[in-house]
């Protein structure tokens, strides 16, 4: 009785089997259509956070920090000024700067009057020595004039028409006349020296200018430095964004190209999406294909965006110890390669994404053009 009865159920479980099969093949044959159109359509990652630029707010002086103007967290504008360091030391290294610089500045004057002082001069030398020069004529066309005198009175002393004394006066007026011309030539010949002297004067005091100017440009360079270090003890904020790793105090001692703070922008055009994809889901993945992202912190909400980029190679190359498949050792791992994701304009704004948030992106992939 016993074994009819089981029987009868196989035999009814088996006509159950046969009946819902084909019921299940027919139903569940769309459903695993259209689920593997789906997977195909849909590439999809957890292995993805914001991404977004991060300033790094340091100093590039050393000094005491004299105010602090921010908080932790607080947004801030581009150009906010942010920190200041006790300026009093760097005032005194500009006052000390401006004085050496105008202390070169006055050298140089100085080398500057002397060349049109000797200038001056030169040309009170030159006006002399053509007085000179003018005289010497003078004097030789006299000696030349006393020597025909002279002749003359030889001449007529001895056919003793002119008594002995006028031959005397024409003879010293001659003697006079050769010295006159000899203290002319001399008087000359000493001017041009002088005109000489004067000009190597001129040459050597300008020779002087070059350096000068040169010492006034360092001194410059020098002032120039100094008023930039005073300006940066003065921080600005390098962008708008939200103040944080605020490392510093009133009071603390710091050192230049210390860091202090961090400004992070969360504006949409300052982040965006890292989402390293398995490097077999990108086949059909392209730049500008859209992006539905879902963010943990805000469940419900849905973030679009495009495919901005695919980086150059996988993320285990460039980190800091690549793998190194040459060693005999290599076990095949599929790679993840980090791709880029642009959020789109007017992706809910009262909703900040931060950095480093946990997203889960699925690039829409085009049936016809993928």
């Amino acid at each position: 009785m016993e074994e009819k009865k089981e029987k009868l159920n196989r035999g009814r479980r088996k006509r159950m089997a046969f009946i819902l099969f084909p019921i299940l093949l027919v139903a569940g044959a769309p459903a695993l259509y259209f689920y593997l159109q789906y997977v195909e359509t849909h590439i999809s990652t957890d292995d993805a956070f914001v991404d977004g630029h991060v300033h790094v707010v340091a100093s590039k002086v050393r000094g005491t920090v004299k105010a602090i103007y921010i908080k932790d967290n607080q947004l801030v504008k581009k150009r906010d000024l942010l920190l200041e360091i006790d300026p009093t030391d760097y005032e005194v290294t500009v006052k000390q700067a401006q004085a050496d610089l105008e202390t070169e500045k006055a050298k140089l004057s100085g080398i500057q009057d002397q060349v049109v002082t000797a200038k001056t001069h030169l040309q009170e030398i030159a006006a002399q020595l053509e007085a000179a020069r003018a005289n010497l004529e003078v004097q030789e066309a006299n000696l030349r004039q006393s020597e025909m005198d002279l002749n003359r009175a030889e001449i007529l002393i001895k056919k003793e028409y002119i008594a002995k004394q006028d031959y005397d006066r024409a003879k010293t007026a001659h003697e006079v006349s050769v010295a006159q011309v000899k203290a002319a030539r001399d008087t000359v010949k000493q001017l041009e020296a002088s005109l000489e002297t004067q000009k190597a004067l001129i040459r050597q005091t300008e020779s002087g200018l070059i350096p000068q100017r040169g010492q006034i440009q360092q001194k410059e360079a020098v002032l120039e430095g100094a008023n930039l270090n005073r300006a940066y003890t003065k921080i600005y904020s390098p962008s708008d964004g939200y103040i944080t790793k605020r490392t510093v105090e009133v009071g603390n001692q710091i050192q230049a190209d210390q860091p202090l703070m961090a400004v992070v922008p969360l504006s949409q055009e300052e982040i965006w999406i890292t989402a390293n994809y398995k490097e077999t889901q990108l086949k059909k993945v392209k730049p500008g294909q859209k992006v539905k992202v879902k963010v943990d912190t805000y469940p419900g909400r849905v973030f679009y965006g495009r495919v901005n980029s695919l980086m150059a190679g996988t993320g285990a190359v460039f980190s800091l110890f690549p793998p190194e498949n040459a060693t005999g050792s290599f076990v095949k791992v599929v790679q993840r390669i980090p791709v880029k994701i642009v959020l789109e304009s007017g992706t809910d704004p009262e909703h900040l994404l931060r950095i480093g948030m946990s997203v889960v992106p699925t690039i829409l992939i085009d049936p016809e053009g993928g």
